[in-house]
């Protein structure tokens, strides 16, 4: 079975940083367009980041572009966003996805497979 597992949320103060992972299983990493999203109560869920399967492609959302960073490794099958000059806008749930289609991820922003969430909270 395919699995995404994110890992790293936490409680930070405005201005802070957070080292978000989603590490997979299940399925062929390598093949896979990956992508950050986020969602808050009574919030439709928002793209945040997305990545091509080889890496040379990124898109972020304006709203975190220049603060967060994502990556991969695929040796370690895992996908990484790296969360800098946190404002209390972005607490969320952050999830991550994989889809092996990257107009999927960066166009339609679906994923074929999704993780359970990790919490992200901003405090001011």
């Amino acid at each position: 079975q395919v699995q995404l597992v994110e890992s790293g949320g936490g409680l930070v103060q405005a201005g802070g940083s957070l080292s978000l992972s989603c590490a997979t299983s299940g399925l062929t990493f390598a093949n896979y367009a990956l992508g950050w999203f986020r969602q808050t109560p009574g919030k439709d869920r928002e793209f945040v980041a997305a990545m091509s399967p080889s890496g040379a492609l990124t898109r972020y959302a304006d709203s975190v572009k220049g603060r967060f960073t994502i990556s991969r490794d695929n040796a370690k099958r895992t996908v990484y966003l790296q969360m800098n000059s946190l404002n209390p806008e972005d607490t969320a749930v952050y999830y991550c996805a994989a889809s092996n289609k990257w107009t999927a991820i960066v166009s339609l922003r679906r994923g074929d497979y999704w993780g359970q969430g990790t919490q992200v909270t901003v405090s001011s």
